[in-house]
């Protein structure tokens, strides 16, 4: 095997598209690994100008495994796929990152009541519990509006002690 002028475009060409040695000698045919990062290498070729994931092939790829939910824009965590590419006869695994979107929750009205400063002895089955101040110190004090369903806190510090697992997963 030698290297053509149209073997070393068509190398250039895929390693500016990102893709890795193997996919470019699976691409070229009759060349190893090895020798793509050797020739690679003799010609100065600069780094990635995309990276693997990104590239005009990934069109032609097909998910082996499931894909993202939600939409391209905004930000979010990352997560990586296995998809298959078939290049004559060899078929390809890559990882694939992509990003996933979560969808920003709604603004509310926040209303932070003012704490009526009730002490220990003060507090009943149906006046919010939560502590206001360091309790070593002059001045602690409990919230002492009303708690409801037999919560130890009201509407806004319930809110606070109490998160649905979906948003504590979320945050992982």
């Amino acid at each position: 095997m030698s290297w053509t002028e149209d073997r070393v475009s068509r190398l250039a060409k895929l390693w500016a598209e990102g893709l890795s040695a193997s996919q470019i000698a699976a691409d070229l045919g009759e060349v190893t690994r090895n020798a793509v990062i050797g020739k690679v290498h003799r010609l100065g070729l600069s780094g990635r100008a995309k990276p693997a994931g990104k590239s005009n092939a990934a069109s032609r790829r097909k998910p082996t495994t499931r894909s993202t939910t939600g939409t391209s824009s905004g930000g979010g965590a990352r997560r990586t796929r296995t998809t298959t590419r078939v290049v004559g006869n060899t078929a390809l695994k890559m990882e694939v990152e992509e990003e996933l979107v979560i969808a920003p929750k709604p603004v509310e009205d926040v209303v932070v009541p003012i704490s009526r400063q009730l002490t220990l002895m003060q507090l009943t089955e149906t006046t919010c519990k939560w502590p206001t101040g360091d309790p070593t110190m002059p001045g602690f004090s409990f919230c002492g509006h009303n708690s409801k369903d037999d919560k130890p806190y009201c509407e806004y510090h319930n809110k606070l002690a109490f998160q649905p697992p979906s948003e504590r997963r979320r945050r992982r």
